[in-house]
């Protein structure tokens, strides 16, 4: 039976807020442009693959202030998950094991309130 860990309300939290800030940063990337800078568009078809590039506006500023926000965020909350005082009461690969339970804890929230519908 694997240890299940009590963690603090706080770190649940700021796990769940760091889940929802790298979706909401992905996301963005995805719809941006490929490049930063406006640049012309390339095809390089002499490689072992392809690859091709429309041309690119670039990002504007508050697309760039927004990308900036969301990985100023995540690293906040990347710094406050690791170094929580949480992580002093737990020694060696039990650290490890608690670790990946916290980034997987919301899914199991997630189920538990799915399954509670479904009754």
């Amino acid at each position: 039976m694997a240890t299940t860990y009590d963690f603090p309300s706080d770190l649940l939290a700021g796990q769940e807020e760091l889940h929802q800030v790298r979706a909401e940063l992905s996301a963005l990337l995805k719809r941006l442009p490929w490049s930063v800078e406006p640049l012309d568009g390339f095809s390089d078809s002499g490689g072992w693959r392809k690859v091709e590039r429309p041309a690119s506006p670039g990002w504007t500023e508050d697309e760039q202030a927004e990308v900036e926000k969301l990985r100023r965020r995540e690293h906040e909350l990347a710094v406050f998950i690791t170094t929580h005082r949480f992580w002093s009461e737990i020694s060696g690969p039990d650290r490890v094991t608690a670790r990946s339970q916290l980034k997987h804890a919301h899914e199991s929230a997630h189920d538990a309130a799915h399954e509670t519908e479904q009754e």
